[in-house]
């Protein structure tokens, strides 16, 4: 068969060579630390969400209190490269991803689903290199509040011209991934991130369920943090754009505050535990 020619032809060689580093045996041992990191973050989280339901003060209970909770360890500052590492290593190894998928861009046919397919791979990439490069942050000394972060950036955001309709469609974004999670706790698509043929007919139940119910809790804290946002935008109040750790507050002043946070707690402890099932048989299939 002969080879492709000129401009795409050189494409196809260089995303080939591409593909070849992304599915190198080291990058994919890296990618498996990545999701152990990521696993145990959101055990943290489900734990310092735990304390807060039971009236603990100055608990941040979001992914920049899980690795201030790392920091303050023993090793504290190992740990915190190794997660950050781990995580840009993962990030790297699911946005190979797209190279598997790219080419169907090309086809009419198939360009909107590859559009989609390439988009949730990206999202997955960036949400770990977020976290990844916050680890660094932490690992060398840098101080970095999230909750503040946002605030800062809304309230620039709102003063600028068509401002509080970038927040607003900002907001409407997280509620749709928040949309997203439940979705895929209630369908059980994250099944297809897990290798199940490598995995123990005995172990799939039970990683279906904790995956169920960790995609559920995050899909509900992921709504509060769009519903905060949303009204930051409609009121120009910058102090109800707020993060995770606002999110699970919110949640905590409400009538049934504590026991409502100790289910989240639990939901984000699950949903840490199937990372950790992830990170033994990892597939980085983003379909679904």
């Amino acid at each position: 068969m002969p080879r492709p020619r000129g401009v795409l032809g050189r494409v196809q060689r260089a995303v080939r060579a591409a593909r070849g580093v992304t599915d190198h045996p080291v990058l994919r041992a890296l990618a498996r630390v990545g999701l152990v990191a990521y696993g145990v973050v959101h055990l943290l989280i489900g734990w310092l969400t735990w304390r807060v339901s039971r009236g603990s003060e100055g608990t941040d209970a979001d992914q920049t209190g899980a690795l201030q909770t790392v920091a303050a360890g023993p090793g504290g500052a190992v740990l915190l490269w190794a997660i950050g590492l781990g995580l840009l290593a993962l990030a790297l190894w699911q946005g190979g991803e797209v190279l598997l998928w790219w080419h169907g861009l090309l086809d009419p046919a198939h360009r909107t689903r590859t559009a989609v397919v390439c988009a949730k791979c990206l999202a997955k990439a960036a949400v770990y290199a977020v976290l990844g490069v916050t680890a660094l942050l932490f690992a060398v000394g840098a101080e970095y509040e999230a909750d503040e972060r946002l605030r800062e950036v809304t309230g620039e955001t709102l003063e600028v011209p068509g401002g509080a309709v970038a927040v607003g469609a900002a907001a409407v974004g997280v509620v749709a991934v928040g949309a997203y999670s439940l979705w895929r706790g209630a369908t059980g698509g994250f099944m297809r991130d897990v290798d199940l043929p490598a995995a123990p007919d005995r172990w799939e139940p039970v990683i279906e369920a904790v995956g169920r119910v960790g995609y559920a809790a995050k899909g509900v804290a992921f709504g509060v943090v769009g519903v905060l946002l949303f009204r930051a935008a409609t009121t120009a109040d910058v102090s109800t754009a707020t993060g995770l750790d606002g999110a699970m507050t919110t949640i905590g002043r409400s009538g049934a505050g504590p026991a409502l946070l100790t289910v989240v707690a639990v939901g984000f402890a699950a949903f840490g535990v199937y990372a950790l099932a992830r990170a033994r048989y990892p597939d980085r299939d983003p379909s679904s």
